[in-house]
């Protein structure tokens, strides 16, 4: 532990030089979980179909733009806590996590359905980083893919039509235009929003996204959970230490035992993601 916060320590000391070397703008890399320890965390995604197959994933469904969810979708070891999606042509278009319906506390409510869209026994929530609209028609060219990698922008699917998903802010100045409130900066993830959230609110209707902007750049986001959600892809963060994160942080969290959160990174150095 002592060499990682002396790694950490190194890079915020160098993290201005360094950091004018990355170009937030493009999103090169797709990341999945945040740790502590580099060696259980930031666990690189494939971005084609065919190196999907290569790591050990399988298909669980092709491309069907009548299903409520866009692109052909891929799982490893049978684990939908993870599912990547990509387009007709196999390149990467999103990211889902499904949970399951028999969960003790009975999350979630239905304030929250949507976003969580319901498939045989489970809870599904979807990210797009390319137009819903395109990914099961023209897809992306290889050209495309050369310039753009993991994709053009976040949209976040609110219903049953994919087509019709929340289109997220690329810069931070624009955030304004949308109802998600500023939280805190942590150093590694970057600066938080988190969807009309205040201290008195109900866990009930928490949205289950947040939103992370470094250099004023939108380059990841997460999924958060007032669950216990035992995948090993899930994060665990204690009550005690939300205010890292949030700047009102909800009352009712105090009262959920377990809360599980998957942080999900489109750039690559995610330790010089200072905010």
């Amino acid at each position: 532990m002592r060499s990682l916060i002396v790694f950490i320590a190194i890079l915020g000391g160098c993290s201005g030089y360094l950091g004018g070397l990355i170009d937030n703008t493009v999103w090169g890399t797709l990341q999945a979980r945040w740790d502590f320890l580099p060696s259980r965390a930031f666990f690189n995604q494939p971005l084609t179909t065919a190196k999907a197959v290569s790591d050990g994933f399988t298909k669980i469904s092709d491309c069907d733009a009548s299903s409520a969810f866009r692109g052909q979708r891929y799982v490893k070891n049978n684990d939908r806590s993870l599912i990547l999606l990509y387009d007709v042509n196999g390149y990467i278009a999103g990211l889902q996590t499904a949970l399951p319906k028999n969960l003790p506390n009975g999350y979630p409510s239905k304030l929250l359905q949507p976003p969580f869209v319901e498939e045989g026994d489970t809870w599904v929530v979807t990210a797009y980083f390319t137009d819903p609209a395109k990914i099961c028609s023209t897809g992306r060219t290889p050209s495309e893919f050369a310039a753009e990698a993991v994709g053009t922008n976040l949209y976040i699917q609110n219903s049953t039509k994919p087509d019709e998903s929340v289109e997220i802010p690329r810069s931070q100045n624009d955030i304004g235009s949308t109802q998600f409130v500023e939280g805190e900066c942590f150093k590694s993830m970057g600066q938080h929003y988190w969807y009309r959230i205040y201290d008195d609110m109900s866990c009930d209707s928490i949205f289950p996204f947040f939103l992370l902007y470094n250099d004023g750049q939108l380059n990841g986001f997460g999924f958060a959970f007032t669950a216990n959600l035992t995948a090993p892809i899930y994060e665990h963060p204690t009550y005690d230490v939300l205010p890292k994160f949030m700047k009102s942080v909800p009352k009712c969290l105090a009262n959920v035992p377990v809360i599980s959160t998957l942080h999900v990174y489109l750039t690559g150095y995610v330790a010089l993601n200072w905010c």
